[in-house]
C-alpha cells in the first residue's frame, strides 16, 4: 500500500484549499458514531454540515452527507466527473478520489463546517491533506495490522500524525480516554507540533444514569450544565462516543464563540441514528430477532460484550464474519463468550479480503458451523429461536458483513419511525 499525501496535496493545489473548517475524527473504534453525533450537534445549532464517513453499506453515496442527506445521483455524477478531471494524471486511489469528490461536494453545497472521518490511520490518510480546525481522537487499539504497524505504539504513532503545526492559528485536538501507551504518544506528538491536546475529562463530566453534563472540575470551562441528554443509540460505548462528540463540539464552539444551547444538544442526541451499531431488529419476515453490530476488532467486540452484559442480553447464537487483517487471536475468545449456542462462521462473498468460512470455523474451534454467507447462516436458525436459548441472534464482526445483510433488507438502513 502506497501511503503518501503527495497525490492528495497535488489535487488540493490544483483545486484550491477549501474554505470550510474541518473537524477531523481519527482513531480505531467509534469514529463513525462520534463523527455522526458531532455532525448532529453542529446541525442542531443551525450550521450547514458536511459529513464524510466510511465504509458504506449499499451505495457509495452514503459516505458523503450534507445536512444528513446524500447527494443526488446527478450531483454525484457531476462532481465525480469534476474530481476525475481535476485529478487527471495524479493516479489517485479509490479512497483518495472519493475524498477529492467529498471536498468538491462540500465546497459546491456551501457547508459551514465539515466533519471528516479518517479512513485508515492518520498521518497519510487522504483526509489529512486538509488542515483541521480540530482533531478528535477516538480510542486507539489494534487494527489494520501490518499496514499501520503491529503494536499499539506503532499504530498510535501513525494516528497521532494527524496532528501537525497549523499554517494559520493554533492547533487544537481532543482525545477520548486512551491506553497509557497511546496517551503518551499523543501527548508527545502534540508537544512536538505545538497542538493543544485536551482530554475529554478536562471538558465535561457525564452521568450515564442521569443523562446530565457538567463542566469538568479541572482545567478550562467549556461545557455548560445540561440535563436530560438521552442518547437514542444503544450501548455503553455509544455513551462514551457521545461524550467525546459533545466535548469536541464544546471545545470548537468555545474557540468559535458559538453558544452551546442545551435544547439543541438534547435534540441532537435524540436524533442520532447509525445502522449496524447494536441495532435491534424484531423477529419477522422469516428472520429471528436480531442484533446487528459492526464491531470488527477486539476493542469493538469487548465494548459490545460489555453493553450486552449490562442489558442482561444473552444471544441465542452468533453469526460472525471478518476480514483477514484483524487480530483473530484476540477477537475469537470474545466471539465464543457471547453465546452458549452455536457460532456460525460465515464468508463475505462481496469482500475479497474476508476470511473463508472453513478457515474461520477452524479458528473458532469445536462446534463452530461454517456457512457460505450471512443469509445461509440465518436460514439455518428457526424464526422461533433455538430451543432453550431464547435470546436474539447476534450478527457481528464486520461492516462488510452487515452490508451483505442490508442488501436484502435495505429498509433497516433507515431511521425507525
Amino acid at each position: 500500500m502506497d501511503l503518501t499525501l503527495d497525490r492528495m496535496a497535488a489535487f488540493v493545489q490544483r483545486s484550491g484549499r477549501p474554505r470550510f473548517p474541518v473537524l477531523h475524527v481519527v482513531g480505531t473504534n467509534g469514529k463513525g458514531s462520534t463523527a455522526t453525533i458531532l455532525a448532529e450537534l453542529l446541525r442542531a445549532h443551525g450550521l450547514r454540515v458536511g459529513l464524510y464517513v466510511s465504509p458504506h453499506f449499499l451505495s457509495v453515496r452514503e459516505r458523503i452527507l450534507v445536512d444528513g442527506r446524500m447527494l443526488s445521483e446527478d450531483a454525484w455524477a457531476r462532481l465525480g466527473a469534476e474530481a476525475q478531471q481535476r485529478s487527471e494524471g495524479l493516479g489517485l486511489t479509490y479512497f483518495e478520489l472519493l475524498t477529492a469528490l467529498c471536498v468538491l461536494a462540500f465546497e459546491d453545497t456551501g457547508v459551514d463546517v465539515a466533519v471528516m472521518e479518517a479512513g485508515l490511520g492518520g498521518r497519510f490518510d487522504a483526509t489529512n491533506v486538509l488542515e483541521p480546525a480540530l482533531t478528535v481522537f477516538t480510542p486507539i487499539g489494534l487494527d489494520h495490522l501490518g499496514v499501520l504497524g503491529n503494536t499499539l505504539a506503532e499504530i498510535a504513532t501513525d494516528k497521532a500524525g494527524a496532528m501537525r503545526r497549523p499554517v494559520r492559528g493554533d492547533g487544537l485536538a481532543i482525545t477520548a480516554h486512551q491506553e497509557p501507551e497511546a496517551a503518551e504518544i499523543l501527548r508527545c506528538v502534540a508537544g512536538e507540533t505545538g497542538v493543544e491536546l485536551v482530554g475529554v475529562g478536562e471538558v465535561l463530566s457525564y452521568s450515564r444514569a442521569k443523562g446530565s453534563v457538567a463542566p469538568a472540575s479541572k482545567g478550562k470551562v467549556f461545557a455548560p450544565h445540561m440535563t436530560g441528554l438521552r442518547l437514542s443509540l444503544p450501548g455503553l460505548h455509544q455513551q462514551d462516543n457521545a461524550r467525546l462528540a459533545l466535548a469536541a463540539f464544546c471545545v470548537w464552539a468555545a474557540r468559535m464563540r458559538l453558544p452551546v444551547i442545551e435544547e439543541a444538544c438534547r435534540e441532537a442526541f435524540s436524533r442520532a441514528f447509525i445502522p449496524g451499531r447494536m441495532q435491534r431488529v424484531p423477529a419477522g419476515a422469516g428472520l429471528p430477532e436480531l442484533i446487528l453490530d459492526g464491531g470488527h476488532n477486539a476493542h469493538g467486540l469487548a465494548a459490545l460484550k460489555a453493553s450486552l452484559d449490562a442489558d442482561a442480553v444473552r444471544p441465542a447464537a452468533v453469526v460472525f464474519g471478518c476480514l483477514r487483517d484483524k487480530p483473530l487471536n484476540a477477537m475469537l475468545p470474545l466471539v465464543r463468550s457471547f453465546t452458549d449456542g452455536p457460532v456460525y462462521a460465515v464468508g463475505i462473498p462481496t469482500c475479497p479480503r474476508a476470511c473463508e468460512p472453513q478457515e474461520l470455523a477452524a479458528f473458532l474451534g469445536p462446534g463452530a458451523v461454517p456457512a457460505a454467507d450471512v443469509h445461509a447462516a440465518l436460514a439455518e436458525i428457526p424464526v422461533s429461536g433455538l430451543g432453550d436459548c431464547a435470546g436474539p441472534v447476534l450478527v457481528c464482526g464486520s461492516l462488510y458483513l452487515l452490508g451483505e445483510f442490508y442488501m436484502t433488507h435495505p429498509g433497516l438502513l433507515e431511521r425507525p419511525k
